[in-house]
């Protein structure tokens, strides 16, 4: 009895570790060589799996790409906690959270190269629908200027934090060996300008 109950247990590890080492795999694959470079028999060698297996799993090779984008964007955004009052800190955060985790600026970097909408790959994720309630509410409040929409509120804090990403606009990209004055200094400005944008009306000098 205690033979068979066990098998399933076993069977659900062994599952979960193949899973854990294809997405860790394809985010070097895709990561390295972006989607449409990516190999589906190299990521499974490098696994240690077949590709039946890795088809089993995710399907194709853009859900595949989908899964490693979602396990890095939640594990971003996941470890950023989000206070509507307080969104110059969150941007700070997100901008540390990004140079701890290059892998998701490169994924985004390739798929805004190769047309893959990320948004798509995240639109079930129920934090982002806390967050626009949130920044509603501070907006009801007044803490947040209420003449932007709160979508619009969130999607320019994002831009803001990433501006110094490799995936951002910015000429003088973040890199393994930037110099720790100028994270500093960028934080610095960061907490300045989101401050600034979306401070109400009434606290704006």
């Amino acid at each position: 009895m205690s033979t068979r109950s066990t098998r399933p247990a076993r069977s659900t590890r062994k599952s979960d570790a193949a899973r854990s080492r294809l997405l860790d795999a394809a985010t070097a694959d895709f990561a390295a060589h972006g989607i449409a470079g990516a190999r589906v028999d190299r990521i499974a060698a490098a696994a240690g799996i077949n590709k039946a297996q890795l088809y089993a799993y995710f399907g194709d090779k853009l859900s595949l790409f989908g899964a490693v984008y979602r396990l890095h964007a939640y594990a971003v955004v996941g470890s950023v906690p989000f206070t509507a009052d307080d969104l110059p800190g969150y941007a700070v955060g997100l901008y540390d959270a990004s140079v701890e985790r290059p892998e998701l600026v490169r994924l985004t970097t390739w798929a805004r190269l190769e047309g893959v909408v990320t948004d798509d790959l995240v639109a079930g994720d129920s934090s982002v629908a806390a967050k626009l309630r949130a920044i509603a509410e501070a907006q009801r409040s007044g803490t947040v200027s209420a003449a932007m929409e709160p979508r619009d509120v969130l999607a320019l804090v994002l831009a803001m934090a990433l501006a110094w990403s490799p995936a951002g606009p910015s000429a003088t990209a973040t890199t393994s060996d930037t110099p720790s004055s100028d994270h500093v200094r960028r934080k610095r400005a960061l907490r300045e300008a989101v401050s600034g944008a979306f401070a109400p009306s009434s606290r704006v000098s």
